[in-house]
């Protein structure tokens, strides 16, 4: 049964405002909702889209919501239905992006955001965990995430070098046949109509990006061009790219400090939709430092931009073709072998993280072609560690929700005062 546009918007609308705790939640909540519930998609259609998803870059349940969107009504379904998944989240991270830049510095509040740091380290821990699991099922893969996580932290290798070169590894190594069905109701495509798919929303995507480069030439177009660039780079959910994303607007450009990265993780843990609207903060906070809130409003604009037109390109482009694209070993492995290297991306981003939330100074130790960040032991932070501690108890023994965590452990920080 397919549904009517009034009420695929309507039960999107109400996806989009309920999808917090991360991907695995979100793809369960549209199952029970759109498989289960309403019957609109049967389960072998459902986990096929589901491991064409996760083949590509970008959030992989807003490309799912995507994609039941354009099965139902075509481009304009899936613009729906993907854009109500991601517009509640965009809206309350906004909010949140500007109460942090007009409140951030005032002491009571950044005490509250110190809680929150301390509890990120624990969240980005308990993803590791969770992704180890399900990615490292063989000695090959384990090795895989070894040689990531050397890779970055003991020779600053860039992100996108692991992940090419785990991907072919996996294609040349690991090629093994990919999960999921094929579509019940496979779409016969023309090579043109592909095509012209392509460069409608390749343009739609990157046009905004060439008038900014041209125009405004700043900032602005300094965000779209690094965002645009990670969008083609986000296998593996938003903890992979976080480690390149400290890394490039930390260290490179300077938009934001550590602590406000860590802050803005929290924000986007708290919100609705993907983690990945950290991108949204990034942007924001990029703007407001180079010209207060008209360009932090459009910093927000031009990230969330470069961040999720190109999820629209993938799923209308390839969803005509997902039979085909979800069957290739190859790719299949590509896949197995990037996932993997998420994990050593992960832990690689845990300890930096920690580093900078538990200790108060480090210096670097360098030898040839190794470059290490190591913490100063005398600059311990007993509260953050605990706050840490604490966290991370009560998000992998106890399963509290992850919004109640994050809430306890900013009024503990609070409540203690200094850290």
């Amino acid at each position: 049964m397919q549904p009517t546009l009034p009420e695929l918007t309507r039960v999107f609308a109400r996806i989009g405002l309920m999808s917090f705790g991360g991907p695995a939640a979100q793809i369960a909540l549209m199952h029970r909702e759109i498989v289960e519930k309403h019957r609109w998609v049967d389960e072998k259609d459902y986990l096929s889209a589901l491991s064409f998803c996760m083949l590509l870059p970008g959030p992989e349940a807003m490309q799912l919501a995507t994609w039941i969107g354009w099965r139902s009504h075509g481009t304009r379904g899936g613009l729906i239905a993907g854009g109500l998944f991601v517009l509640p989240g965009a809206l309350v991270v906004l909010a949140l992006s500007a109460i942090y830049a007009a409140f951030g510095q005032v002491p009571a509040v950044a005490a509250l955001f110190a809680g929150v740091q301390a509890a990120v380290v624990a969240v980005v821990v308990e993803a590791l965990f969770r992704v180890a699991r399900r990615a490292l099922k063989t000695p090959a893969h384990r090795l895989i995430a070894l040689g990531a996580f050397i890779g970055l932290f003991a020779f600053a290798l860039p992100f996108p070098v692991v992940m090419l070169a785990a991907g072919l590894v996996g294609a040349a190594q690991l090629s093994a046949p990919a999960p999921g069905g094929h579509l019940a109701l496979p779409v016969q495509t023309r090579p043109r109509s592909s095509l012209t798919t392509v460069l409608i929303w390749s343009a739609v995507w990157l046009g905004p990006l060439a008038g900014l480069l041209l125009i405004e030439g700043g900032v602005l177009a300094e965000v779209g061009l690094y965002f645009s660039k990670l969008a083609l780079l986000t296998f593996g959910g938003a903890y992979a790219v976080l480690s390149w994303m400290v890394q490039e607007v930390v260290q490179v450009q300077g938009w934001l400090t550590t602590g406000q990265m860590m802050d803005g993780l929290g924000l986007a843990e708290t919100t609705p939709g993907p983690l990945i609207l950290v991108t949204e903060f990034v942007g924001f906070m990029a703007g407001w430092k180079a010209g207060g809130w008209s360009m932090a409003l459009a910093g927000a604009a031009v990230a969330l931009w470069m961040t999720f037109a190109p999820c629209f390109l993938w799923i209308f482009a390839g969803a005509p073709h997902i039979a085909r694209l979800t069957s290739q070993p190859r790719l299949a492995g590509a896949l197995a072998a990037i996932t993997s290297a998420v994990v050593g991306v992960i832990a690689n981003l845990s300890l930096w993280f920690a580093l900078h939330v538990i200790f108060a100074a480090h210096f670097p130790v360098t030898a040839g072609p190794v470059a290490l960040l190591l913490p100063d032991p005398a600059s311990l932070r007993p509260v953050p560690l605990l706050l840490a501690m604490a966290a991370g108890y009560l998000l992998m023994r106890r399963h509290w929700p992850l919004p109640a965590v994050l809430c306890l452990a900013a009024l503990a920080a609070a409540g203690l005062g200094t850290l």
